[in-house]
């Protein structure tokens, strides 16, 4: 089975992130980056799937230079190869000017299942995944907890506030998972040495086909127009108890509608 995994390169969050003041745009230059976590929970749940059989797996990333580091860390973990789609036309793209490239990327791989994060912890929409299904005409299946493969078919567990769906389609399909699947592994020492010497490729717009027209900050359907730091936190309000505290506390907490 081959399972290619997307992967994104994203501020670190615990990072000063800010904007570029030039485009307004993330400045993704000025901070340390690193795999999205939420896509190592996809990259260890295809790692457990070609453990149990007789699999392969590709992480397929889009972004500057850097962005080969996710795919670094997924090869450390145990990923056996990377593709990295890098042009400059691709800075600012929205959702489905991504969804557009990754999936041009996909049909130059050979898979039978595509996994995702549930969403990226810069963006956090959610929303590629099922674009991707959609330009690649195969089956998605989001927010899975639970994943497992029979023969041509691909079964998922999604829980919601209400319910408990199993989900079945036909392979190949896209499958996005969610940070309650599994406990990603940290990379060993070996794995850290034997991704030095696993392939990674770097793919550009006119690789894939793909007009730098439709991607791109000018083609992006959403712009952040303005920005400003946010100010420091103020110190809070304190209750000098005096036999009548608990008369300001509701006092308080009334004056902000908590009560």
């Amino acid at each position: 089975m081959n399972i290619v995994v997307c992967v994104k390169h994203v501020p670190d969050a615990t990072a000063n992130r800010t904007f570029r003041a030039s485009d307004n745009t993330v400045d993704r230059a000025g901070v340390d980056g690193l795999l999205s976590e939420l896509d190592e929970y996809a990259v260890e749940e295809a790692l457990k799937i070609a453990e149990a059989g007789d699999g392969e797996v590709t992480v397929l990333t889009m972004g500057p230079e850097p962005a080969t580091d996710a795919i670094r860390k997924s090869l450390q973990m145990g990923a056996h190869k990377g593709v990295h789609v890098s042009d400059d036309a691709i800075h600012g793209s929205d959702a489905i000017a991504t969804s557009l490239v990754l999936a041009a990327a996909l049909k130059r791989l050979e898979y039978d299942l595509v996994l995702c994060g549930m969403a990226s912890t810069d963006g956090v929409m959610g929303l590629v995944p099922a674009m991707l299904a959609e330009r690649l005409g195969i089956p998605a299946l989001t927010y899975a907890v639970e994943v497992s493969i029979d023969g041509d078919r691909v079964t998922v567990r999604r829980d919601s506030d209400t319910a408990v769906e199993t989900v079945v389609a036909p392979l190949p399909a896209v499958v996005s998972v969610t940070d309650q699947i599994n406990e990603p592994r940290y990379p060993s020492f070996k794995g850290i040495m034997a991704a030095k010497k696993k392939p990674v490729e770097t793919w550009t717009l006119a690789d894939l086909d793909v007009d730098a027209s439709q991607v791109g900050l000018d083609a992006a359907g959403t712009a952040v127009t303005s920005y400003q730091a946010r100010p420091p936190r103020s110190s809070g309000t304190v209750i000098s108890d005096e036999g009548d505290g608990g008369v300001q506390l509701v006092d308080f907490l009334a004056a902000q509608k908590f009560v």
